[in-house]
């Protein structure tokens, strides 16, 4: 009783705080009646704030499936941009929740939208290692050459993360080995940097170029094996 009389004392869509909203805060207390009352009194479903941008991208990277399709039988925009992801799908394919990815694409979702820290869902799951997600987005036609985000495509994110099964299957399905951008420049100076052998056998038996190297990319693999070299103990006494 009590909260259905302050309700109709306050504004629903007050701005500010750690989670944007009231409504994103019910999310995150996973609180689907709470929710459910917000949305009665006048929540805005699309309301943007917060570290996820709304509430649909909160539900969607808590892995709260009830909650996301409440949202959306509530109107909310399943492509609706904003927040550190960009969007509702990027946001479970990170998270790896696999039901919700499902659900967003049957509901609509922008399997090639972009926007967010990984630029896009696939680059997202691949960077992560949710291999399943990687699938489910190639199968709903992600593009795996999509450049954006913060390792420019998928096969970059999976090479530098070390996901060897996700790098060989974008290269089954058609990734392009040398692409260029991103912070590594291409996938195989990705997989150079944080020296995942295995990845990088992968790359070069596939035509990567080793030739394609930049004067700045150069700089930080010699500054992070000249950092590792003062935790090698010195045996002046012993010669090679």
């Amino acid at each position: 009783m009590a909260i259905h009389y302050k309700l109709h004392h306050i504004d629903v869509n007050a701005q500010g705080g750690k989670y944007g909203n009231a409504l994103q805060a019910a999310l995150w207390e996973c609180n689907t009646n709470t929710a459910r009352l917000l949305l009665d009194k006048g929540a805005d479903v699309n309301a943007q704030g917060g570290k996820y941008g709304n509430a649909l991208q909160a539900a969607s990277w808590i892995g709260h499936a009830e909650i996301a399709r409440l949202l959306l039988d509530k109107g909310a925009d399943v492509n609706g941009q904003g927040g550190h992801f960009g969007n509702a799908l990027q946001a479970a394919s990170r998270r790896g929740n696999g039901e919700i990815a499902r659900f967003l694409l049957d509901k609509g979702a922008d399997v090639n939208a972009q926007g967010g820290y990984y630029g896009s869902a696939l680059q997202a799951a691949s960077g992560t290692g949710h291999a399943e997600i990687v699938r489910l987005l190639l199968d709903k036609g992600a593009n795996m050459n999509a450049q954006a985000g913060e390792y420019g495509n998928a096969l970059q994110a999976a090479s530098y993360r070390g996901h060897t099964e996700i790098a060989r299957l974008l290269l089954d399905k058609g990734a392009d080995v040398n692409a260029q951008g991103g912070k590594h420049d291409n996938a195989l100076q990705a997989a150079s940097c944080e020296g995942h052998a295995d990845i990088i056998k992968i790359l070069l038996e596939r035509g990567a170029q080793s030739g394609q190297s930049g004067a700045k990319h150069k700089k930080k693999i010699w500054n992070k094996l000249h950092w590792q070299s003062r935790f090698i103990p010195k045996f002046p006494h012993l010669k090679s």
